[in-house]
C-alpha cells in the first residue's frame, strides 16, 4: 500500500474503507520468521509433522499474520500517524501460497486529550472470503487545525 506522506484526520470519514492489500506468504518467509522469533514449532516448517497433527499442510504463524495487519495500518496512516492501540485474534488457518487479503474500515473519529483519534476495524481473509484474523486499532492522526 502506498500511503500518503501524511494522512490528516480531516481526510478520514467514518465508514471509509482502507484499500485492500493482498499478500501471499511463502514457506521461505515462514522459515525466516520462525528463526527470528525463535519459534521451533514444527507445524510451521515440517509438512509431514503437520499432517500427523491432522493439518492439511504447514501453517502460517499467527504472529506473522498479526505483524502483516499492523504494517497494513501503519502504511495506511502514513508517517505523521501514531499507532496507539492494536489487537488481533487468530481464528482460522492461513496456508503458505494462499492469497490473504487485508481489509479495514474506519469505525469512529473522535478527539481524545486534544488529539485526533481514529478507530479501525481490520481483518484478514482468504480467497474464499473466510475471516481468518479479526483485528482493531486506534491511530492518532495529525490535524490541519492543530498544525
Amino acid at each position: 500500500m502506498n500511503a500518503p506522506q501524511t494522512r490528516y484526520y480531516e481526510d478520514v470519514q467514518e465508514g471509509m474503507e482502507l484499500p485492500p492489500v493482498t499478500k501471499t506468504v511463502t514457506t521461505t518467509q515462514m522459515f525466516l520468521y520462525s528463526a527470528i522469533t525463535r519459534n521451533p514449532h514444527r507445524i510451521h516448517y515440517d509438512e509431514k509433522f503437520a499432517h500427523s497433527e491432522g493439518l492439511p499442510t504447514v501453517l502460517v504463524q499467527g504472529p506473522l499474520q498479526g505483524a502483516q495487519l499492523s504494517a497494513y495500518v501503519t502504511d495506511w496512516m502514513g508517517s505523521g500517524g501514531f499507532l496507539k492501540k492494536f489487537s488481533y485474534s487468530n481464528r482460522g488457518m492461513a496456508l503458505p501460497g494462499q492469497p490473504l487479503t487485508l481489509r479495514g474500515k474506519v469505525t469512529r473519529k473522535y478527539q481524545v486529550d486534544d488529539r485526533a483519534a481514529v478507530d479501525l476495524e481490520l481483518w484478514e481473509e482468504n480467497a474464499a472470503g473466510d475471516l481468518l484474523v479479526p483485528a482493531s486499532a486506534t491511530v492518532l492522526l495529525p490535524s490541519r487545525t492543530n498544525a
